[in-house]
């Protein structure tokens, strides 16, 4: 779950449904990376739609847990899932996603963890068997490119509508040598500099708001407009 305090709610936002945006920005870049990559992109968080049916409380800050503060081990029973559905769909999206995740953890401690990351690893070694160093270097290329697509997304997640508030996103976004501005031009139109799209486009986040005692408020869903060259 993603979670946006306010002054008296919480916003969240479903990990999945971030993932589609990150998906949809995915689609609508200038250079169009392949059907792989934009799997990959789009279902990198499915693994956290079991999680996310249900609103869980940090008994230590009496928040609702977000993605970033999620128990260890759900996060990684998460992780291994959301690799599994996606080898369904595409062995190489899957690859991707299980880099994606691994990355995580520079140096892994806790026993799950360590777990996690040999058996990842073991598998992006059956994925990659064959290939050669020119694949490889493509394999992190588009593994950038997810991660930049899953930042940006975040970025429209963790701060409300035409505000750029949250520290992580402040400075822009970096990709390799690339960085990536964001600009505010309405509170519903977002622009990057340097602009990456030909046409101007639509994402629909869906949220829930609920109050500080956890009671539903409301449910109903942010579109906001990604500006192109058009």
């Amino acid at each position: 779950m993603i979670v946006r305090e306010e002054k008296d709610r919480y916003i969240l936002i479903r990990q999945h449904d971030h993932g589609r945006v990150s998906g949809d920005i995915a689609d609508h870049w200038k250079e169009t990376p392949d059907a792989s990559t934009r799997t990959a992109v789009r279902y990198h968080d499915v693994g956290w739609e079991e999680l996310d049916r249900s609103v869980r409380w940090n008994p230590k800050t009496g928040k609702p847990y977000s993605f970033v503060d999620h128990p260890m081990e759900d996060k990684i029973r998460a992780y291994h899932s959301g690799v599994n559905r996606v080898e369904e769909m595409d062995g190489w999206a899957a690859c991707l996603c299980s880099m994606h995740y691994v990355s995580f953890f520079s140096k892994p401690r806790e026993e799950a963890a360590v777990r996690f990351v040999e058996r990842e690893t073991e598998r992006q070694r059956r994925w990659t068997g064959g290939t050669g160093e020119a694949d490889r270097r493509k394999l992190e290329e588009r593994l950038r490119f997810l991660k930049l697509c899953d930042d940006l997304s975040l970025f429209l997640c963790l701060n409300s509508p035409g505000k750029n508030e949250h520290p992580w996103y402040r400075a822009g976004f970096r990709s390799g040598s690339e960085r990536f501005l964001p600009r505010w031009e309405e509170t519903d139109l977002l622009r990057l500099e340097p602009l990456p799209f030909f046409v101007t486009f639509e994402v629909v986040l869906p949220y829930q708001e609920i109050s500080f005692s956890g009671k539903p408020l409301k449910e109903g869903v942010h579109r906001i407009r990604v500006a192109g060259e058009d």
